[in-house]
Order: C-alpha cells, then structure tokens, then sequence
C-alpha cells in the first residue's frame, strides 16, 4: 500500500503563490509516475500536472502552463507543485496521485492512477 499526504493549501489573493507537497509513504517506489489534479465545486477531478518518474518528462494543462511548476525529489519521496499567478479560477481542492508501477512516461488519465491523497484546499481570492 502507498500512503500520500498533501499539504500546503490555503488561501490567498490573485497573482499570489503557493507550493503544495505531496508525502509518499508505505510500499512506494521512486520509479512511478506521479501528477497532481484538481477538483472545483460541481466539476469533474481534472489533471493538473504530471512528471515521469525522473521527473523529466513532464505535462500541464493548458489552464496552467507556464504558472504552476510540478517537481519530486525521490530521496525524500517528495513531489511538489509550485503555482504562481494564481486565479481565482484555481480554487480547487488539490490531489496528489501515484501511478501503481514503475514507466518512463507521464500519465494524465485519471484511471491511471491507483493511488490517491486526501486533497488539500487551494483557495484564491480576487
């Protein structure tokens, strides 16, 4: 089993910033993909960013590109999304996610991940 434990939300005014951490724990290999999503009130859980496990090979949403930041740092099994800019369109509850086995890719399908945090509240006033 994999434990992951976000944290870092809050909240915060338009055009701020804001780094979540995601902990990974238990039966965890540092070779898995992992991705961060989002889920806004009456919306589906969408993707947000996702890393290879090198943390080379990387996506982002549209919505996000060139403002949020998706990293890991597999010693301290770690993984990190740093959002700049933020909008009050980025009020989400945030996911952390580990896909169950080691792949060079990343992966953005939500059903490719087995692996779920409990979320943590981002909240962005205007």
């Amino acid at each position: 089993q994999v434990q992951l434990v976000e944290s870092g939300g809050g909240l915060v005014q338009a055009g701020g910033a804001l780094k979540l951490s995601c902990a990974a724990s238990g039966r965890i290999d540092s070779s898995i993909p992992m991705g961060w999503f989002r889920q806004a009130p009456g919306k589906e859980r969408d993707v947000v960013a996702a890393m290879n496990w090198s943390g080379r090979s990387t996506y982002y949403a549209d919505s996000v590109k060139g403002r949020f930041i998706i990293s890991r740092d597999n010693a301290k099994n770690l993984v990190y999304l740093q959002m700049n800019s933020l909008k009050p369109e980025d009020t989400a509850v945030y996911y952390c996610a580990a896909h169950p086995t080691k792949s060079p890719y990343y992966y953005t399908a939500r059903t490719a991940y087995e692996y779920w945090g409990q979320g943590t509240q981002v909240t962005v006033s205007s």
